[in-house]
Order: structure tokens, then C-alpha cells, then sequence
């Protein structure tokens, strides 16, 4: 994994100025002290910046504005006495306690021959030190085609998977598939319903059933005269599964595993997970139900996980599930979740750690809903009902490209309103296209010329304004996918990517980049390659496609 000599670099230096602080806080464990670097919203805020002090004063009950200014003053030391003079070129603290850097022209300049160098690589980072990561999204029961809430879901988990395994963590992605319970009962009663009805025979449509045109197109294909509710139950269930793979392959969302609840419940996991549980201790018996002692784990109260008739409540399937994950070796889960199960998470996180791991090797993401618009109104959506837009019909009308880069626009717990009209026009109005179209940009340009090699380049002509920052903002691009794969949140990466275009947009509206100057085209081709590599990376990462032409 390349290193980053201006990581290093600077945290080698912040790491020096807190052992210094150990002279006067000798209680201070400086090795508990992980140092990141962001980069600010504000571009007047420099080009880097971390918050170490903020998080030390709690620990050393001091203000964070104090601790930043004494951090701030042996840098500057250190600045002074001719250390990473090559990568720094200005330290400010700002209120409440951030410390900004300035990063020199040296170090703008290496980091352009590092992006020409690295490619695909640069970005990548090793934070995730190989570590074993399951994140588990969609998951939607197959009731039903997806709909635009399952595609908000799918975009986020398939462009955290990517980000994540970007920054050096060995990524699987699993579908957990719910294939019985009361909802696939309802499903394969709907079925049998529909099928009877286009035989001609008399059925009662269960109350509450799924009503959709596609029950019927499922009706249509079953050949079989049968009548068996088993037989109606698996062939919906793998007729709606084999639409649902179809439609996430389409949108670029792929799965490592696929995942069956029935299959779990027959395999003996559940109640080898429980009689794990109660041999801790953490299952007890009252009113003819089992409970187990979610309380004792940070839950408002024990819950059922088996109920007075002997039927598993939701919860010990979920308890096997997890504890077979941890099974497999995986260190780390992620649950990515809708938003009607938030109040779920206390219970599953009290029984991880009842059954023995970390309660932080578990972490549950909710996506909140996503509203489409068309035509300015609001488009309603329930599966029973038969009345929503499919993951399926939102690609033939916008692509997967607006489609997926447009729900990530917004953080995961936030609503989101996607506007259908917005995401089909070819304008600068719309973000991805933006974004896409400065990639095509630079691709018609470097068609014309390529760019010299970085030894017959001189990078040093790159002065003018618009070059400097669209150079800086490049520089920002493994700090931005860092942190993304910190905070498991793509939106960052968005924002950055919208943030680059602009940049570079301006910058060939204020220049031409192949002149009569050849010293000064060779630096700017040298720059807008260096673009085009980063923009392809960001989208790549985000399961977008980098088009040539446009």
C-alpha cells in the first residue's frame, strides 16, 4: 500500500508536539491517540486540518482553544527549525480548537506526480488493515419488486463497500434473504389467489394481500396445475428473487452472498444460539416465554425471542444470523437498515454482545426514505397496495448513473427528494452530469495531446490562481475517501467530487490548456490528466461510470 508522506509527515509532527505535552500531563497516553486529518469546508481554513485538540480536553480538562495554541507553537517550532518545510507551508489555530495546515507548493506538486503514478491506486489507504468486514444491505423481503427505497439502500451499501475496501478493509457484501414468516405466507396466498382466478376457479383473495400487476404476472407463469400453498410459496419467492438480481445487477450492485432465512431456521443455528445464551445466563423463562436480558447490554427492556406457543419472536433468527457472521470471521459487522427499524437496534446490539463480541464490532446504519418527485409531485409507494415506482422503472427513465449518484446526495439519516425531471437533464443543472461531463472534458482534450512524462514537466509553471486551487483541491481527494470510510458515509465523497468539477470547469474557462506555449501545455495536459484520473477513481468508487464522450 503506497504511503502518504503528508499523513505521515504531519502526524509524525503533531505526535512530537503531544509528547512534549507528556512533560506536563504525565498521565497522558499519547499511543491511544489516533491523529486524522480532514479537509476543511472552508477553503480560507487552509488545506488540512485536525481536531486532536478537541478530543484531548476532555482528558486533560483543559480548553481545546489552549491545547491548540501550545500544539500549534511547537509545530510551528519545529516548522522553524527546518522540519517538513517541503510539506507545510502555514499552521493557524481556529476557534474552537482546529489546527490548520497549509500544504506547500513542493508538496502540490509531488502530490501530482503521485496521482500520474498511482492511478486506479491513489486514494488508497490502509486504515482497514485487512480487517474482515460483512456489510449486509437491501435484504428487502421478496414480497415484491425493490422500489426507490430499496435503491437509496442499495447505492449507500454498495458505494460503502467500495470505499471501504479502497481504504485496505477486505470487504463481503451478503443479501439476507427473508423467505418465510407471515409476509411470504400473505405473498404465496396472493399468488394462489390470482393463479385460481385466471383458471376460473373460486379463491378468496386474502385480506391484507400484495395487489400488485406483478402478482399476476407470477400467476401467469406457474405451468403446474397445483394448489399446494408450498409449491406457490417457493416459486414466487425465486420468481421475485431472480427479478430483484436482475434489477441490482442493472443499477452495478453486486453481491458476494445470498443469504436464506429458511435455510437458517433448518440448519439448527437458532437454537444452538439460544442454548449459548442461556448457558450465560442471559435467557430466562416468565409467563410461558423466553426473554433475553437485553437490559443487562444498554436495552430499555428484555425482550421475547421465544413466544408462549414455542414460535421464535424476529429476534432469535437475527441472533443466529449475527452470531453465524461472527462465525465466518468476520471482525466487523454492518447493518444497513430502513428507517421503520431504528428502534431495533438497542436489542440486536445487546445481543451481539451478549453473545460474546464487542458491541462496537456491530454497526447498523439507517437510510431514511427517499421521495420521488415527478413533475413536481410527490409520487406515493406501498408494495401491498401495487402502488410504487420500481428500482426497475427509475433505471429505464433516468440510468443507473443519476440514479445512484443522486441517493447519495444526501447523509444517510437524512430524507431525500428525488427529482425525476432533474435527473434526465443533460445540463450542468444536473450533478452527476456535471461531474461526468468534466470528466468527457478532459478526455476530448487529452485526445488532441497527450500529456509528457513528470520528468519533462515542469509543474512549477502551474501559478495562476484557478491552477493552484483546482491543484489543491486534488490533493484533498485520499483525505476525502479516509474519512468517508472512517464515518461510513459516502456523502463526502459526493461533495467532493462535485466540488472537483467546478474547479475544473473553471479553470479551462479562465485557460486554454494547449497553447503556443508547449512548456506551459505540457503542465497544464500534466494537470488536467491528473483530473481525469481522480474523477474516475471518485466515480468508480461510488459505482458511477466515467464516460469519454458525452
Amino acid at each position: 500500500m503506497q504511503k502518504d508522506p503528508i499523513q505521515e509527515g504531519i502526524s509524525r509532527l503533531i505526535s512530537e508536539a503531544l509528547e512534549n505535552l507528556k512533560k506536563e500531563f504525565a498521565s497522558l497516553d499519547t499511543s491511544a491517540i489516533q491523529i486524522h486529518l480532514e479537509v476543511p469546508k472552508d477553503r480560507a481554513h487552509g488545506d488540512l486540518f485536525t481536531n486532536v485538540a478537541m478530543r484531548l480536553a476532555s482528558l486533560l480538562k483543559q480548553k481545546p482553544l489552549d491545547i491548540a495554541g501550545r500544539l500549534s507553537s511547537e509545530l510551528e517550532s519545529s516548522l522553524g527549525a527546518g522540519k517538513l518545510t517541503a510539506l507545510i507551508k502555514k499552521v493557524e489555530v481556529k476557534a474552537p480548537g482546529f489546527i490548520n495546515f497549509w500544504l506547500s507548493d513542493e508538496a502540490l506538486c509531488a502530490m501530482l506526480k503521485d496521482i500520474a503514478g498511482l492511478k486506479q491506486d491513489f486514494g488508497k489507504n490502509n486504515i482497514g488493515q485487512g480487517k474482515k468486514v460483512l456489510v449486509e444491505f437491501v435484504s428487502a423481503n421478496p414480497t415484491g419488486p425493490l422500489t426507490i427505497a430499496h435503491a437509496r439502500q442499495a447505492a449507500f451499501g454498495d458505494s460503502l463497500s467500495k470505499i471501504m475496501t479502497h481504504c485496505g478493509y477486505a470487504v463481503k457484501k451478503e443479501y439476507y434473504i427473508n423467505d418465510e414468516g407471515v409476509q411470504m405466507s400473505l405473498l404465496a396466498e396472493s399468488v394462489k389467489a390470482r393463479y385460481m382466478e385466471l383458471h376460473n376457479k373460486k379463491y378468496a383473495f386474502p385480506e391484507n394481500g400484495y395487489k400488485g400487476a406483478y402478482i399476476y404476472d407470477i400467476a401467469k407463469d406457474i405451468k403446474e396445475e397445483l394448489t399446494d400453498k408450498e409449491f406457490f410459496l417457493k416459486f414466487s419467492c425465486e420468481w421475485i428473487m431472480k427479478g430483484i438480481k436482475k434489477d441490482l445487477d442493472d443499477f452495478n450492485v453486486g453481491f458476494d452472498s445470498w443469504y436464506s432465512q429458511a435455510a437458517l431456521a433448518k440448519s439448527g443455528k437458532i437454537e444452538k444460539a439460544l442454548a449459548l445464551l442461556k448457558e450465560k445466563g442471559y435467557i430466562y423463562e416468565n409467563e410461558g416465554a423466553s426473554w433475553l436480558k437485553s437490559t443487562d447490554f444498554g436495552d430499555e427492556k428484555d425482550r421475547v425471542v421465544i413466544k408462549s406457543d414455542s414460535s421464535y419472536t424476529y429476534l432469535a433468527p437475527d441472533i443466529a444470523y449475527h452470531r453465524d457472521k461472527f462465525g465466518r470471521g468476520f471482525e466487523k459487522l454492518i447493518d444497513i437498515w430502513g428507517p421503520d427499524h431504528h428502534g431495533y437496534i438497542p436489542r440486536i446490539k445487546a445481543a451481539v454482545t451478549a453473545l460474546g463480541f464487542p458491541k462496537d464490532s456491530l454497526s447498523v446504519i439507517i437510510i431514511q426514505l427517499a421521495t420521488l418527485f415527478r413533475d413536481g409531485k410527490p409520487v406515493s409507494m406501498s408494495t401491498r397496495q401495487g402502488e410504487f415506482v420500481t428500482l426497475r422503472e427509475m433505471l429505464d427513465e433516468v440510468g443507473k448513473d443519476a440514479g445512484r449518484f443522486m441517493f447519495l446526495m444526501r447523509k444517510a439519516d437524512s430524507h431525500l427528494d428525488f427529482d425525476l425531471e432533474l435527473a434526465k437533464k443533460h445540463t450542468a443543472q444536473n450533478p452527476v452530469y456535471y461531474v461526468q461531463y468534466a470528466h468527457a472534458r478532459i478526455c476530448s482534450i487529452l485526445e488532441k495531446q497527450k500529456p509528457a512524462a513528470a520528468a519533462k514537466t515542469s509543474l512549477t509553471l502551474l501559478r495562476e490562481r484557478e491552477e493552484v486551487d483546482f491543484i489543491r483541491i486534488l490533493s484533498q481527494f485520499p483525505y476525502v475517501v479516509k474519512m468517508c470510510g472512517i464515518g461510513l458515509e459516502p456523502l463526502g465523497l459526493v461533495s467532493y467530487l462535485q466540488e472537483l468539477a467546478g474547479a475544473f470547469h473553471y479553470f479551462y474557462d479562465k485557460h486554454r490548456v494547449i497553447s503556443d506555449d508547449a512548456d506551459i501545455t505540457n503542465a497544464r495536459l500534466f494537470l488536467v490528466n491528473c483530473a481525469k484520473i481522480v474523477l474516475a477513481n471518485g466515480l468508480t468508487l461510488l459505482g458511477v461510470s466515467a464516460p469519454e464522450k458525452m
